[in-house]
């Protein structure tokens, strides 16, 4: 049963960062992120990633605060397999 909570988490995290993935690339195309899918990625995904750009100012023209908050939701998601096999080593005792 635990593992199955963890590996939904982990899987949400996994798809939350393919999410994040498409809303970068949708700033390619003109007018994407004014369509109603854009709109709705938006309010996903611009409350996460306004933090990383408070803290991360753009190098020109290129924003790299996006790769950073990837990288983030990658090492959250070993993060909770991390505590996941702590929990199991700490039950089996």
């Amino acid at each position: 049963m635990l593992y199955i909570i963890f590996d939904i988490l982990a899987r949400a995290l996994e798809i939350y960062s393919i999410g994040l993935i498409i809303y970068i690339f949708m700033s390619w195309f003109p007018g994407a992120r004014e369509s109603t899918f854009g709109s709705i990625m938006t309010k996903l995904y611009e409350p996460f990633l306004e933090p990383f750009r408070k803290i991360i100012p753009p190098l020109g023209m290129i924003d790299i605060s996006p790769i950073v908050a990837i990288i983030v939701l990658r090492l959250a998601g070993a993060g909770i397999w991390g505590l996941y096999n702590m929990i199991v080593r700490f039950i089996a005792g």
